[in-house]
Formats: structure tokens, sequence, C-alpha cells
């Protein structure tokens, strides 16, 4: 079966992350990073992007499915496709195959250590930080590194001795204030090994900390008046301040531990595995448990923990979970963080597992809709305080013009659509004026009333287009039918959709973007329409009836019969004399053609 891509596609959201291809036989072919996973992997099916290009034309040809991982920033994006490539090292990703060929950030094992970037390493006592599979984010660390810490760049041996013998002179990197010049002493081994320390703490992802710690000097050289220290400080802390807000990386003090998140649904369960090693993610997966009883998030959490461990191969001995597990193991801790590194690893696994939820729930709800309308009117049920699902709403709306042609309107939604073969309109009879209460009150009671003489099912629900004023008059016809305790009636008011209850105080406030609330939106506005539609068309018969009544020899019931026969005075103004003779007499027929200029 040919791959639809563009399937897979709709699934993809535009966030950060790391997508992977896989082909037929399940096997991963393909690792990358996107800052818009869905731009980024739709570019791949574009013809016009890869005609020239024969290694994607093979690989897209060889793509049978699509799994990615979102992530918060493009940052971590890169973080967790490098650590990915390194572990699985996906046959397209051939150029990424070997880490001896990668860049690395080398921070010499020297007095005044140099920091640069390489491609070698060397068994020196230096510290390598990588490797960074990309290069241009490797560069951008490095600029921003030397950009607040001015480092030398020199391969002078500056050891005490040849410093103090005077062996040097400062070139023009301290001229130009790239350098403080350590080979005359004109910065202390201190004071340099001080900024090494906050780089490393940088590249480690401890941003935070070197923050913390520049801004306290701030305070301290704004509150001695050091003015100019205070400035170079500030520059420093703006840098590192939008740096951090632009990446979230994970602490290389955590280096090996496993992070799990639970999302559920009636009859089913996601959890969301997120394996961390030396600080970075490198693997991650979500599994769809189906529930078999009502088993809780714990049990099914415990029970995915196992096999994801087993299947992993996982021995951590720290697993970050949302919530306390009741696992006897020995070698295992389980935290539940609140805040921190952790909390934030945690956050990132449950953003997974609820996109996966949200995706999977859409794709199965597409295949079988009644799952959908089941949701919808539980999840309606609990909203709504409701005793049973309401597979039948009614909702009312009343529509007049200065007290002149009241109508009401009811519309019906059966498992949360609507049959509008059910729809019905009423004129009043028993209301003079404008008087929305006694309109409601009267269609309500003849809606019902006749209801019951006819046998019909109730609905479970009514909802009332206003305020306690006409949900009141809906009640008292309710009451007087005896049927106020065989279904639930509420009002919903428009002006902030508050929903009343009848003898509650207080007003009930639905989440704005709920489904339950769109819903009885929905039925708000479709008796809204409704209405309005056979107020306007009451209105204009009757108008255009007074218009034909002016007409000698047409009276008031002829000129309704005219507009039932004829839907409107255009129709009648254009018919024919035989036409016309079906409704009108010979003499009328003569007299309506000469009113309209034809006789």
């Amino acid at each position: 079966m040919e791959f639809d891509y563009r399937e897979a596609l709709k699934k993809i959201p535009p966030k950060p992350g790391v997508y992977q291809f896989w082909n037929e036989s399940g096997e991963l072919i393909y690792i990358g990073k996107a800052k818009n996973l869905r731009n980024r992997v739709g570019s791949y099916f574009n013809k016009d992007s890869y005609r020239v290009n024969a290694k994607t034309r093979v690989l897209v040809s060889k793509i049978a499915n699509i799994t990615f991982t979102i992530v918060d920033t493009e940052i971590d994006a890169w973080l967790l496709e490098n650590s990915l490539i390194k572990k699985h090292q996906p046959r397209y990703n051939i150029m990424l195959k070997d880490d001896k060929t990668y860049p690395w950030i080398v921070i010499k094992n020297e007095p005044f250590p140099r920091i640069f970037w390489t491609r070698r390493i060397i068994k020196d006592g230096s510290k390598y930080l990588g490797p960074y599979a990309s290069v241009s984010m490797m560069h951008t660390i490095l600029d921003l590194v030397k950009e607040i810490y001015p480092l030398r760049t020199c391969n002078l041996p500056l050891t005490k001795e040849n410093i103090a013998a005077g062996k040097f002179k400062v070139c023009l990197e301290y001229q130009i204030g790239n350098c403080k010049g350590p080979c005359q002493a004109y910065q202390t081994e201190e004071d340099y090994n001080h900024n090494i320390d906050n780089i490393k703490d940088i590249l480690n992802g401890k941003t935070g900390a070197v923050i913390r710690g520049v801004k306290n000097d701030l305070e301290t050289a704004a509150a001695s008046l050091n003015f100019e220290q205070a400035h170079r400080l500030k520059h420093q802390y703006d840098l590192l301040d939008r740096y951090q807000s632009k990446s979230t990386i994970v602490n290389s003090s955590i280096s090996d531990v496993d992070v799990f998140s639970i999302a559920s649904e009636e009859k089913y369960a996601f959890v969301n595995f997120l394996k961390v090693m030396n600080g970075t993610v490198i693997q991650t997966q979500t599994l769809e448990l189906k529930k078999r009883l009502d088993e809780t998030d714990e049990e099914l959490l415990s029970f995915a923990i196992s096999e994801f461990r087993s299947r992993f191969n996982s021995h951590s001995k720290e697993i970050i979970v949302p919530f306390e597990i009741d696992l006897d193991d020995p070698g295992i801790r389980f935290t539940v963080p609140k805040l921190g590194e952790k909390k934030k690893l945690l956050d990132l696994s449950q953003k997974n597992v609820s996109f996966f939820k949200r995706e999977r729930i859409e794709q199965y709800e597409k295949l079988n809709p009644e799952v959908r309308t089941d949701r919808l009117l539980s999840q309606m049920m609990k909203d709504l305080r409701l005793n049973q699902l309401p597979r039948h709403i009614e909702c009312f709306d009343n529509s007049n013009f200065q007290g002149k042609y009241p109508v009401s309107a009811i519309v019906v939604f059966k498992d949360a659509k609507p049959s509008k073969k059910d729809y019905r309109h009423f004129n009043v009879k028993t209301v003079e004026g404008p008087n929305d209460f006694a309109t409601m009150e009267e269609a309500v009671y003849r809606r019902y009333k006749r209801m019951i003489e006819e046998g019909s099912p109730l609905p479970q629900l009514v909802i009332i287009d206003g305020g306690k004023g006409q949900l009141s008059a809906a009640l008292k016809s309710l009451k007087l039918l005896g049927i106020e305790n065989q279904l639930t009636v509420i009002g919903i008011a428009k002006r902030l959709e508050e929903l009343f209850y009848p003898g509650d105080q207080y007003p009930l406030y639905l989440d704005k973007k709920s489904e339950t609330l769109k819903i009885i939106q929905q039925l708000r506005d479709e008796a809204h329409r409704f209405g309005i539609t056979f107020h306007r068309l009451k209105r204009n018969k009757a108008t255009l009836a007074t218009e034909l009544k002016n007409i000698p020899g047409i009276g008031k019931t002829t000129a309704e019969k005219l507009l039932q026969h004829f839907r409107s005075v255009k129709k009648i103004r254009e018919a024919t004399s035989d036409e016309l003779l079906a409704v009108l007499n010979k003499k009328q027929v003569d007299s309506l053609l000469g009113y309209f200029g034809e006789g």
C-alpha cells in the first residue's frame, strides 16, 4: 500500500521537534529536527524541492511511517536530534554516523584556558563538550560566550613565570576589547577562571545559576556606584537572559533517569517515556493502553513502567513520575518533581503524551463517529450536572419587532447534532404586546403539552435563551404540566455566557473553550437564526398582505390566499391572467392587473 503522506501531515503539529522516518520493515531510516514539524516534513514530499536530490528521492520512496516528538524550542529539537542520531545511527543519517567527524567545543587544559571548536579529540586533560550535529548552532553558542566573556585566542604559554618575566605584549585583541590582557597580568587568573566556570555552566545548560551570579554582581556594582562595571554586567545579564528565554536545556547533572507521564480517557490511556542519559534525551516513545476494567492511572502507569523498562532494557535508579507510585523495588527511587530541571522534563513528557492522546482520539473518532458522540454527551452530562446523557436537547428562543409579530422557535439536537426535521415555530396566541416572559411561558407549555398528548419522549435537557426571567417562565409551564422533574431546564444569558439553574442563586460558568459550551452556543445560535427567519417571513407577509388589500376588490382573505399560492408580490405581479384565475375571479384579476399597470 502506498504511503499516504497527506494524512500523516494532518497529524503533525506546526511546533518545534524531531521527526523520524520508518520503512515498511519498521526500521528507523532517518531522524531530523525542525522549527516547524509540519512544514519541514511536508517539504520532503514537495517534488520541486527534491527532484534533483537523488538521496532525498530514495529516502522519500522508502517512507512507510512517520513519528515525531514535540519539544519547547528549536534548540531542544537540535539537542534531541543529536542524541537520537548517536543512539540509533539511522541509515540515511550516514554523514553524522561517526562522532569523530562532529565538531566539539574544547576548554584547553592550560593556564588561562582557551575555548574553541575542534574535530580532533586529544587526550591531554582538556574538557570537550559535544559533539555538535549543527555547526551553526555550535558557532552561535561560541559567539554568545565570547561576547559575554572576553577570552584570549593566542596560543602563548601563559605561565606565572612567563608573565612575571614580561615575555609578552598585549595584541590587537586587547586593544579592541576582545581580551583583557592576561599576558601582561591585566587580568588575574582568578578572574579568568571565574569566567571559565560560568562558561562551563552555560555550555552544560546551567544558565540560571550564571544569571543569578551576574545579577548579584550587578547589584553590588550599582550599590558601590561603580557604574562602568555595572553597565558591563547589565550587558552580560541581558545577553544571558535572552539566551535562556530561547532555550531550555536538560541539566547535564541529570545523568541517568527515566521519565513517565500519563493521559487517560474513559476507554484508553496513553503513557509517554523519555530516557535521559548524560543530560540529553536519547529515547522517547508513547504507548497506548486499552482499559479492560476500570483501572486507575496508578495501575496503568505501573504496568507501562514495567513494559518500557523491559523493552528498552533500562536500569535507571531514578524514575520521574507525575504522582506517587506504589512499586516495591528498593533499587528504584521515584521522584515527583515540583520545580527545577526534573519538573521541566516531566512537563516535556506530559506535553508529548497530551498531544499523542488528542491525535489518536481525533483519528479514532473520525473512523467511529459514535465514539465522539458518546464522549461529548458524557462530557456534557458531567459539566452540566445531569443524571442522564443529553441525547435529546431542545432550545427555545423568542423574536418580535417592537412588540409586533411575536414568534417562538424551538430547535432540536439529537446525539449532539441538529435534527432539523424536528424544528418548530410557534405563532404566539395568548400574549399581547412585548412580553418576552409570557411568550416563553406559552411556547414551552404548548410544546410539551402536545408531546405528552402524542406520547412523544421528552428531551433530557431544555435550554432557554435568556436569563432568570425567561427560565422562571419556562419552569412555570413545566410545573403546570407536572414534568419539571422529568427533564433538566437551564437558561443561558447572552452577555457573559452564564448558565442559570432553577433555584440556584449563582450562575455556572464553563470554560470558554469547552466542547459543552460550544454545543450550547450552537443550539442558542441556531434557535435564534431559525426564529429570526420565521419572524421576518411573518412580518413580510403582513406587510405584503397590507399592500394587496389596497387593491379594489381584494380583501384580507383574498390577499392571504394570493400570498399562500404565489409566495411573494413579485410572483403575483409576474403571473399571467390564467395563473391568477386559479385564485381570483375575472373581475379581481382585471383589478389586480390594473393596479400593477398591466391591464
